[in-house]
């Protein structure tokens, strides 16, 4: 009878991230983190006039590029686009065979090169120049022909690139991207672009939900549970009741908001009064309820609520007159909680 084999060993799995992959990744980000450092060391007016020329863009900004700085020229229209400055991105080779159409004037054109020379961009130079649009450039060769062109020139110069053989764009990728980012930056603060200026070009995901307003929320018109002073406690619970939002308002006859019923006070009244019959609800409401302005933001409206331990907040007119209720529910079911 054959002996049975000897069973082997899996094979040895050697896990990478070593000490040497370690002391390579330190030095890519070291040399990345020094070109943003020199960068910002050599900042001059020239960064001023780039913002400027942004700001006064009348049309919206063209993002030109190719290969690696195409795709950080992507992000930077982006970011500009989100923050306020429209913006498209344009493929330099694609604009040579039409897509230059996307020029009218009022544009500004922001393009990026690290040598200053892609055949792509210097190209449609000339098209520029008659077009009398005015043109940044983001290059790391101060005389080549896109800095000669250009009526700004950003320095995005860098002493090395990350990649050991000097060849993959990497540090010189992330200057470009950083200086983009600040011109966004600058921009967004010289406008005044605010939060709810965000939350408008914001309107989905989690970003949205951050900057949902309380008006995008409430309940209005027929949904809103009102009644009046002199309203009788059995029609005032039928309209607690019947908007399903365990609360009213109570309202004065100017039509102002004079206090709120809850279903707390009612059983509060309840163990009190017994009897409720012959009551109102100016007899029942809670005066000087908290209330919330309709530009608030529901996150606003929710610490409000975690504040002072309540489930729905009115929204008033400048007059004082309700226009709206938020529950707590509500915030839930938009994803603000």
């Amino acid at each position: 009878m054959p002996l049975p084999r000897k069973a082997r060993r899996p094979p040895t799995v050697r896990r990478a991230g070593g000490s040497e992959d370690l002391r390579r990744a330190r030095r890519v980000l070291a040399i990345e983190a020094g070109a943003i450092a020199a960068l910002a060391d050599r900042l001059d007016e020239g960064f001023d006039r780039a913002v400027q020329t942004l700001a006064a863009c009348r049309g919206k900004v063209v993002v030109m590029g190719m290969g690696k700085s195409g795709i950080i020229c992507r992000k930077i229209a982006a970011t500009l686009t989100s923050t306020g400055t429209p913006a498209v991105f344009l493929h330099a080779a694609e604009a040579a065979h039409g897509d230059a159409g996307v020029f009218v004037k009022g544009d500004v054109v922001l393009a990026l090169s690290s040598s200053g020379e892609t055949d792509e961009v210097v190209r449609l130079l000339p098209l520029i120049k008659r077009m009398r649009v005015p043109l940044i450039a983001m290059t790391g060769k101060l005389k080549s022909p896109l800095a000669r062109a250009a009526d700004v020139t950003l320095d995005v110069g860098v002493a090395e690139e990350a990649c050991p053989l000097g060849l993959a764009p990497t540090a010189s990728t992330t200057a470009a991207l950083a200086l983009g980012d600040a011109l966004a930056v600058a921009l967004l603060e010289r406008k005044g672009f605010s939060p709810s200026d965000f939350a408008v070009l914001h309107p989905a995901g989690a970003l949205g939900r951050r900057f949902l307003k309380v008006d995008d929320l409430m309940h209005r018109d027929q949904e809103m549970p009102i009644v009046g002073l002199d309203t009788p406690f059995s029609q005032t619970l039928l309209e607690i009741t019947h908007k399903r939002l365990g609360v009213t308002g109570v309202v004065s006859k100017d039509g102002k908001l004079a206090g709120v019923i809850t279903d707390g006070d009612l059983r509060r009244a309840l163990e009190r009064d017994g009897d409720l019959r012959q009551s109102r609800a100016g007899d029942l409401m809670t005066k000087n309820p908290k209330t919330v302005a309709a530009a608030s933001l529901a996150e606003e409206a929710l610490a409000e609520m975690e504040r002072y331990s309540i489930t729905s907040l009115f929204i008033l007119d400048a007059a004082c007159r309700p226009l709206g209720v938020i529950h707590l529910h509500d915030l839930l079911k938009a994803g603000v909680v």
